[in-house]
């Protein structure tokens, strides 16, 4: 399976540019490319047009903290959908300001419901094509340290749960990725250098095997190690 055109939300995120850049090596000669910081999604775009002049590409600009009430439809004639959007936020603001607090699950999760709503339409789940939607091990278990970050989380793959059980029969599949710790911006100095995984390692591993749908870890060994923190008693667990 060779995925030929791309629809990205979330496409200036380290990981988003580093499957990007795998499916163009691949062959894929469509993309949408859809983020807020139009300038970096721009340079994206001009990256792939210097390395391929037969690459379509076209940018939207959008703001998921401000995303209007206007119903959303993407185009339905792409391979795949990806959703890499989200932010941790300011996890130390929201346990005090309840903006901060509604902000990261906007921009985690509700915000995302009317594109996924969208995407898995009727007539698109009878035919071939997939979803891909990055999700988080913080969803897992609460931890006070971001609390409101995983609990959107929570949110969206419960959501997603749903929307793959409802494809079930059908050609469209879904993927709904755990991701632990990648090497990014995002994680800089919050999370252990050891336990993070380099993008074009997960874009790599995400493309060797297009077709899988489901739930999974990425990598793989979050899973053990999620099955060991959501056995933690209280005590330890409220040390995370």
């Amino acid at each position: 399976m060779t995925f030929k055109s791309a629809w990205i939300l979330g496409s200036t995120s380290t990981t988003a540019q580093a499957i990007i850049r795998e499916l163009a090596r691949q062959g894929c000669l469509r993309f949408h490319l859809i983020a807020r910081d139009t300038e970096r999604n721009q340079a994206l775009s001009e990256e792939l047009s210097t390395q391929n002049d037969l690459i379509n590409i076209t940018t939207e600009h959008v703001d998921l903290e401000n995303i209007s009430s206007t119903p959303i439809d993407p185009p339905s004639s792409f391979d795949l959908y990806l959703i890499t959007a989200g932010c941790i936020g300011n996890a130390d603001l929201a346990r005090v300001n309840s903006t901060q607090a509604q902000l990261i699950t906007q921009v985690n999760y509700t915000g995302l419901i009317p594109w996924l709503t969208a995407i898995v339409s009727e007539e698109r789940i009878r035919q071939p094509g997939a979803l891909w939607i990055f999700s988080s091990v913080a969803a897992d278990r609460g931890r006070p340290s971001n609390y409101h970050y995983g609990a959107a989380k929570a949110g969206l793959t419960r959501f997603c749960e749903g929307l793959l059980l409802r494809c079930q029969g059908h050609p469209f599949s879904i993927r709904i990725l755990k991701a632990g710790f990648i090497t990014s911006p995002m994680t800089e100095g919050k999370a252990p250098p050891l336990l993070c995984t380099a993008p074009e390692k997960i874009a790599k591993d995400l493309l060797r095997k297009p077709q899988r749908r489901g739930i999974e870890y990425i990598p793989w060994w979050w899973d053990p190690v999620m099955k060991l923190i959501r056995r933690l008693p209280a005590p330890l667990a409220s040390k995370l």
